[in-house]
């Protein structure tokens, strides 16, 4: 079973907001997730982006794989690098 880790889409018609999740490959975008990890709100001046940190570098060391555009995010907030030293 491949897990992702990606956006799931939330809020209303023209004001999107997202919920940084870990999900099946084959489920839907907005469908089943296993667990919500973060959020990002592009709707702020600048985007607001959280993380629950310690869950995230769990699931990145499983094997959860990020999207590009989370990926992005997590090396803007320094996440990214916490995960390639200490998988090194």
């Amino acid at each position: 079973m491949a897990i992702k880790m990606r956006l799931a889409r939330a809020g209303a018609k023209k004001k999107p907001f997202y919920q940084i999740v870990i999900a099946d490959v084959r489920s839907r975008r907005d469908g089943r997730f296993i667990e919500n990890v973060g959020t990002y709100d592009p709707n702020q001046n600048p985007a607001a982006v959280k993380f629950e940190e310690t869950t995230v570098l769990e699931w990145l060391c499983k094997g959860a794989q990020p999207t590009d555009t989370v990926k992005q995010m997590l090396k803007k907030a320094g996440l990214w690098e916490k995960f390639t030293t200490k998988s090194a």
